[in-house]
């Protein structure tokens, strides 16, 4: 199991998602992905699509305006 960071701040949808989806085929079985973003329609698109592929997914706020979307791949 490893930890991954992608650097999504200041980018709008759907960028953070496509790159999320990209880089999520990379990962491994039980591999984690924190996804850092500051845009708030990739705050909402992102841990939903990741749910709906069944993965586990926390949302966390850092500050106000930012969030850490923690993914982890499970099949």
């Amino acid at each position: 199991m490893a930890e991954y960071t992608l650097d999504a701040l200041g980018e709008a949808c759907p960028v953070p998602l496509i790159r999320t989806e990209k880089r999520m085929k990379e990962l491994k079985v039980g591999d984690i992905l924190i996804v850092e973003i500051d845009h708030s329609c990739a705050m909402k698109n992102v841990p939903e699509w990741a749910r709906k592929q069944g993965y586990n997914v926390e949302l966390e706020e850092i500050e106000e305006g930012r969030w850490d979307v923690i993914i982890e791949k499970t099949k």
